[in-house]
């Protein structure tokens, strides 16, 4: 599921592998640390609203084993966490540009299928 090329190492101690796309080669290495470091190379500083929409995202993938592409995550989001919370908009405010690709990269998941 994960491509196994490597592009670079997230951590100057070069232990953290990512692949070209800026993933990680081993999701068995993500914790809060490593998803702080990958928000951070995404530009971002994580709240507590990035955290509540990470664990969604980590969750769906633990039920489905896949992480969701646009619709499904806008469709969970609404379902766990409500109507204002639910909608491309919030999530695209949180997680500028393509929120599933960003969201799974952060959670430490393989890219979501049908993100081009």
């Amino acid at each position: 599921m994960c491509n196994q090329n490597l592009y670079r190492y997230l951590d100057e101690q070069q232990k953290i592998k990512l692949d070209p796309e800026g993933y990680l080669v081993k999701q068995q290495q993500w914790n809060i640390e490593v998803a702080n470091l990958l928000a951070e190379d995404e530009g971002l500083v994580l709240t507590e609203k990035h955290w509540e929409i990470i664990q969604l995202v980590r969750d769906f993938y633990n039920r489905y084993e896949m992480a969701p592409a646009m619709r499904p995550l806008v469709k969970a989001t609404k379902q766990a966490l409500g109507n204002e919370k639910g909608s491309s908009i919030y999530l695209m405010t949180l997680f500028p540009g393509s929120p599933p690709k960003r969201i799974a990269r952060i959670a430490g998941l393989p890219k979501p299928t049908n993100c081009l």
